[in-house]
């Protein structure tokens, strides 16, 4: 708990507006992206052929869509982002995963692999001040 607070001191003395957008920009995709996923379903469940022997399949696909839905609102108003983003993990590392099990779609795996990496990013740095968390933390 004492690294989450050190953590987040140094996220608030260090907040630039740019990263700000960035966390919002990474919020509304991940919300288009359940949308997409929520009117596609057959989409989805085609991008899950690869593993749909395995046991879960079927959990797995109906996790994904609400969880980009909800974790993009989350993160985009900086409400509980961190622990939005541990439950996009899962998904977005399945994702990388899918490109190499199944058919190799380069745009995909390149906007995969940037969102992973985005979102390990807001994992460490956190919600920032021009958040929801920042907000509700300074009217204690």
């Amino acid at each position: 708990m004492e690294t989450i607070k050190v953590l987040n001191k140094w996220a608030n003395r260090h907040t630039y507006l740019p990263i700000d957008i960035l966390r919002i920009v990474l919020g509304v995709f991940l919300f288009l992206k359940g949308i997409d996923f929520m009117a596609h379903s057959e989409m989805l469940a085609q991008l899950f052929s690869p593993f749909q022997n395995m046991a879960g399949g079927m959990i797995v696909i109906h996790y994904v869509a609400p969880a980009h839905f909800i974790g993009g609102i989350l993160i985009a108003f900086g409400l509980l982002t961190r622990w939005a983003v541990i439950a996009q993990l899962p998904i977005l590392i399945g994702a990388v995963a899918i490109n190499f099990v199944g058919e190799m779609n380069s745009p995909n795996l390149f906007l995969a692999i940037a969102t992973l990496l985005i979102c390990a990013f807001f994992l460490i740095y956190g919600s920032g001040k021009n958040s929801l968390d920042y907000y509700f933390k300074m009217q204690k």
